[in-house]
């Protein structure tokens, strides 16, 4: 089960999907991005720069004598120069709907801490805890950049404040004197619920749309990796038949693309591949073939056995039905069966009289060494079993492997009926022909025994054939 995901995880297939879905997937993101800076980060810029002009012209109305006067203590509200800046504020509030809080703020020998002026909330309660903002109560002001900045021109805050107060986008201006001093900065905080909800809500969606794309996507990628996948596993099948020797494989990518000129070139390859092996084996046939006949010419009672044997397989397998292109490599196997007596020496196979053991045992082993001849060019293994198998017998008692029925090929099967019909019929060194009626007469006792009766009976009607042919 791991080998199998393994392999997945390192297939073409997979690495396409990837690609695919992560592609897609940065596509998403980059738009949706595009989208969430359009309609959440412009209109924030826009809702600052408005800020900052509500802020400048709100500190412009406020009077900087009557702030710098106010007493910085808890009993600084009771000051009519408090009562006049809390009254100013408040008109100003009151103006505007959208403030929520405004107040003014002054610096402390600290200068990352305020301190209030005049707050028009003194009392505030948030979440069960009363907060309250006196004059001379300290602030933290470290966690609030633009409010600094605010001393000394402008500013707005760069990003939404969640804390005690809610959740707040605030503005800033310096309050100026006669002279031009800065002695204080007035706050304006705009509540910002509706904008913290509406990101959020943008936000969602575009988690949302996201994940359906990534969906979408991934059923795409997958349909798109197959596509591409499949034709890319059938050449890489069609290569492995093509090294096992199927030279005959062709590959079938279809449609117009690439991929499709791929398969063409690849069955071009296969074909000219084809046409080599097939020169290689009829010269190397060729060769072989010239070896038997130099063989046979040795001897005169051999002298056109391999041909002879290859003319009657052909002419048998074809009345058992074989096609045209099997015969002719039936007949070509057949004349190269005896190869392997080229490894027996001349004395032992002329010899007039019986075998020893021990050269009986060198001629049986022809078959064996025919076929380790032949291998390096006969990769069909049935062509093969007709120079390894054609002394096999049916019911199992043939050599070298004893094999029985069936389990000896059809081809090897033909070429031991043709080649044993043969020898009876032809001279050799220790007795004289047979005629031909002894011969098929033979075939047919020993038929279901050493021979193939299916084979027997297609073998005489092709001599019956011929008879008949030679009579009219």
């Amino acid at each position: 089960m791991k080998d199998k995901l393994m392999r997945f995880l390192r297939s073409f297939r997979f690495q396409v999907t990837v690609f695919m879905l992560l592609a897609v997937f940065i596509v998403l993101v980059m738009v949706n991005t595009i989208i969430y800076n359009f309609t959440i980060h412009s209109q924030f810029v826009q809702l600052r720069t408005n800020l900052k002009a509500q802020a400048a012209t709100a500190s412009l109305l406020v009077d900087a004598e009557s702030l710098s006067r106010v007493p910085l203590s808890r009993e600084g509200v009771n000051s009519p120069y408090y009562q006049a800046v809390l009254d100013k504020l408040l008109k100003i509030r009151k103006v505007n709907p959208l403030i929520k809080y405004i107040y003014t703020m002054a610096k402390t020998d600290d200068a990352k801490t305020l301190q209030f002026i005049v707050d028009p909330d003194v009392s505030v309660v948030r979440r069960g805890r009363k907060l309250t903002s006196f004059p001379g109560d300290r602030y933290d002001a470290s966690r609030m950049p633009e409010m600094l900045n605010g001393f000394s021109a402008p500013a707005a805050d760069k990003e939404m404040t969640i804390d005690e107060w809610g959740i707040t986008v605030s503005g800033y201006a310096p309050i100026v004197d006669a002279s031009g001093r800065t002695i204080a900065v007035l706050g304006m905080d705009i509540a910002a619920d509706d904008i913290y909800r509406l990101r959020r809500l943008v936000l969602n969606r575009m988690i949302l749309v996201t994940l359906i794309g990534v969906v979408l996507s991934l059923f795409f990628s997958l349909w798109l990796s197959r596509a591409v996948a499949e034709p890319v596993n059938r050449l890489a099948q069609g290569t492995r038949r093509i090294a096992m020797g199927e030279l005959k494989y062709r590959v079938d990518v279809g449609g117009p693309d690439e991929l499709s000129q791929l398969g063409e070139s690849f069955n071009k390859m296969a074909s000219s591949l084809m046409e080599a092996r097939k020169k290689l084996e009829d010269y190397f046939y060729h060769v072989v073939q010239a070896l038997i006949r130099g063989l046979e010419a040795k001897d005169r009672y051999t002298s056109g056995h391999s041909q002879r044997v290859g003319d009657y397989s052909y002419r048998t397998a074809l009345k058992l039905g074989f096609s045209l292109e099997r015969a002719q490599l039936l007949k070509e196997a057949a004349e190269l069966h005896d190869i392997g007596k080229l490894g027996i020496r001349e004395d032992v196979l002329n010899k007039n009289g019986g075998f020893t053991k021990d050269e009986w045992d060198v001629v049986r082993g022809h078959p064996v060494v025919g076929e380790e001849i032949l291998r390096p060019v006969f990769i069909d293994k049935e062509l093969l079993s007709v120079v390894r198998s054609h002394h096999e017998n049916y019911d199992g008692t043939g050599y070298p492997d004893h094999l029985k029925g069936d389990q000896t090929s059809i081809m090897a099967q033909i070429v031991a009926v043709c080649d044993a019909y043969d020898a009876m019929t032809s001279d050799r060194p220790y007795r004289s022909s047979f005629d031909k009626y002894f011969a098929m007469a033979e075939l047919k006792k020993k038929s279901g025994v050493q021979f193939n009766p299916v084979v027997v009976r297609a073998f005489l009607d092709v001599l019956e054939e011929r008879d008949k042919k030679n009579e009219a």
